[in-house]
């Protein structure tokens, strides 16, 4: 193994879940282990767990339903099953490598429906940028009628405040904006002969004409439906969860969708699984509400990973199936 081999698994796997899963040990080095394992042992519906994790496999099968209508809308033929089995996929690879498994699922559909893997890639644009639209909707929603949460928020966590605030009132951030622009348009308007660059405005082509599809698709209805439909999926994949808890399980809906809320943002990390930001976001969020650190802390450590657990397994089946059932169907149709 050379150098830049070990440097790049580096930087894709030790790093970010050394990241995680030292702030995962901050976190909890400050609280009392005895107490949190008192609540995991005694002091959990894991019945009401185990049924949470229904919705989150009805939201993953419905997102690859919904990403086979992005793809179909090109005009590509694309089976179902395949997609879905993608997506599931997609998850179990990001836990090892994180934000690998877009790649992954891009790959398989290009492997068995021998689609373009740059037409997939702007579909699978698409499928992420309605996500962040989702995230953001949700977000701004709940900062407008829950505001003076956010102010307790990061009265009690400044440094995340001081930390956004010193990265955009830095001048280096523009300066490397202005010069990365000016780079980009300095390259594809005098080098444009240069066969690399020919292959980089063609992939951009391809990824154009996929995050076009949804503007393209006749079924723009059921896009935005089934988008709503993985979302609500996900909300309640979490908040049934509270239900678990005696010290959650009256917390309300509208708590349950601010800490849903901060869950979902601190997954943008590029961590696997999101271990360490999700239980950082979802303990300070339950906090906020009254709840003592210590059973906001066994409630995020429970609830992570099972969930983990539960993304991985069904993540298996997705890998496992792709192969078994596109060999099957090679089969059926060369005899």
């Amino acid at each position: 193994m050379d150098f830049k081999t070990i440097l790049r698994t580096f930087l894709k796997i030790i790093l970010p879940l050394a990241f995680g899963c030292l702030l995962l040990w901050y976190l909890y080095s400050k609280m009392d282990i005895n107490e949190i394992w008192e609540v995991i042992h005694k002091g959990v519906r894991y019945d009401i767990i185990l049924f949470s994790l229904l919705f989150g496999l009805g939201a993953n099968i419905m997102r690859g339903i919904r990403w086979g209508l992005l793809i179909r809308s090109l005009g590509d033929k694309v089976r179902t099953d395949n997609v879905i089995y993608a997506v599931l996929g997609n998850y179990a690879v990001n836990l090892v490598l994180p934000r690998v498994g877009e790649v992954w699922r891009c790959g398989m559909i290009t492997k068995y429906d021998k689609i373009p893997f740059t037409r997939l890639l702007g579909t699978l644009l698409i499928d992420r940028v309605s996500d962040t639209v989702m995230v953001g909707l949700i977000t701004c929603s709940i900062i407008l009628f829950n505001f003076g949460f956010f102010q307790d928020f990061f009265a009690k966590n400044p440094s995340l405040l001081e930390g956004f605030q010193s990265m955009f009132n830095s001048i280096w951030i523009y300066i490397i904006g202005v010069v990365f622009i000016i780079g980009i348009w300095f390259v594809f308007t005098y080098m444009s002969n240069f066969t690399l660059v020919k292959k980089a405005k063609s992939m951009l082509q391809n990824i154009w004409e996929g995050m076009k599809s949804v503007w393209l698709m006749k079924q723009k209805g059921l896009f935005l439906i089934q988008t709503l439909l993985i979302w609500i999926g996900y909300f309640f994949y979490f908040y049934i969860t509270f239900f678990a808890f005696d010290f959650t399980q009256d917390l309300g809906i509208v708590v349950g969708l601010i800490a849903f809320t901060m869950g979902s943002i601190a997954v943008a990390v590029p961590v696997q699984g999101g271990i360490g930001p999700w239980h950082f976001m979802v303990i300070a969020t339950l906090v906020c509400f009254g709840v003592r650190e210590t059973d906001a802390a066994a409630f995020a450590l429970v609830v992570h990973t099972v969930q983990t657990i539960w993304l991985g397994l069904t993540g298996l089946v997705g890998v496992i199936a792709l192969p078994i059932i596109n060999r099957k169907k090679q089969t059926i149709d060369n005899p």
